[in-house]
């Protein structure tokens, strides 16, 4: 079935939704899956978003935890690999979203709160 969504829109919005993390040293990255999240009209964009913003609260959730797992030596490794997680999956995404927009892509091993 044809959906009649524009597929370049599509994935300029996915892409900007999965990216966002990439500027995650300003707290505000997350405002841009939000605003893409209300603004959208198109079904598998806001799911993208939605899923975008979950990653992002599963950041902040494993940092804040491995941060004060630091106290006793053991979060360093830990942050590392968040570190590199936080790179490579949504690099996984986006290109996900470029080859399969009508799919939406979710992130494994995270908390699903939205």
């Amino acid at each position: 079935m044809q959906d009649s969504y524009d597929l370049d829109k599509r994935k300029l919005l996915i892409g900007l939704s999965h990216g966002s993390i990439f500027f995650s040293a300003l707290l505000l990255s997350a405002g841009i899956p939000l605003a893409i999240w209300f603004v959208s009209s198109d079904p598998i964009v806001k799911e993208s978003a939605q899923e975008a913003l979950n990653f992002h609260f599963n950041v902040w959730l494993y940092g804040l935890i491995f941060w004060l797992l630091t106290f006793v030596l053991i979060g360093y490794p830990l942050l590392a690999i968040l570190f590199v997680v936080q790179i490579v999956l949504p690099i996984l995404a986006i290109i996900k979203a470029l080859r399969a927009p009508e799919t939406v892509y979710r992130y494994p091993f995270i908390f699903r709160i939205l």
